[in-house]
């Protein structure tokens, strides 16, 4: 008799995902934000990799963000008994972004400047108060989209993954927005 045939990665990953799926998704969206940050800060033009804030993300990504994330989409599915039809759906997606997605831009922002940046909590929230109107109008053109397809068609134990693979691009491209800002202002002074 031989030996059972090896398993490829995915193989193991989605094993990993069905027998621990909060641990796994924790996981997996802290690997993606470090990742995405390294991205990030290459892009910006950082010459060396700050591992600080790279360390600091993984942590919010994987300690927040992926828990938030799974309990809240359980929590959900169970609430809408699983429905995918056209007006549940609608309806997935108002709660989501009136929930979730106002609460995770916002706890990030604080995360970010009072943890990673350092900075004083009087200038964080001086800041929030100035930019975080735009941050979540900004994620309310594009998120609702993103979690049309997630509750429609993606299975509920991928949905977290889903929205870490998502939030890799929207954390490259809300850095190099902010890059071109920063460029701008720079030349027209």
């Amino acid at each position: 008799m031989g030996s059972p045939p090896k398993k490829t990665a995915l193989q193991r990953y989605l094993s990993q995902l069905q027998q621990h799926p909060l641990r796994t998704k924790a996981i997996t969206a802290g690997v993606m934000s470090g990742v995405g940050d390294v991205v990030s800060q290459k892009l910006s033009g950082i010459q060396k990799i700050q591992l600080r804030r790279v360390l600091l993300k993984v942590i919010f990504a994987g300690g927040f963000i992926a828990p938030a994330g799974h309990f809240f989409h359980t929590t959900l599915d169970k609430f809408f008994q699983g429905k995918k039809d056209t007006k549940t759906v609608a309806k997935k997606v108002v709660v989501e972004q009136l929930t979730l997605s106002p609460l995770n831009h916002l706890l990030f922002m604080i995360y970010y400047g009072v943890v990673i940046e350092r900075t004083p909590w009087n200038l964080v929230r001086d800041r929030i108060k100035k930019t975080y109107p735009t941050v979540q109008l900004t994620a309310w053109t594009f998120f609702p989209i993103v979690g049309w397809i997630n509750f429609k068609y993606v299975p509920l134990h991928f949905r977290v993954i889903l929205h870490s693979l998502v939030a890799f691009f929207w954390g490259i491209f809300l850095t190099l927005r902010a890059r071109s800002m920063t460029l701008a202002l720079a030349k027209a002074k």
